[in-house]
């Protein structure tokens, strides 16, 4: 069975694009005004070889 696949948002792939480039969690809440968990997502959706170690 296939995994559905759900669009992103605009915002949502500005917060991802945002990630690759710079994947520094502070910038990405100061630039998009979101939390610290949710930075950690984006940064361990662009970089999940960097965060596989980190405690959830």
């Amino acid at each position: 069975m296939a995994t559905p696949h759900f669009p992103m948002s605009s915002v949502q792939e500005a917060d991802l694009n945002e990630a690759f480039e710079t994947a520094d969690p502070l910038k990405l809440m100061r630039v998009f005004g979101i939390t610290e968990k949710t930075a950690m997502h984006y940064i361990a959706a662009a970089y999940p070889e960097r965060t596989a170690k980190l405690p959830r």
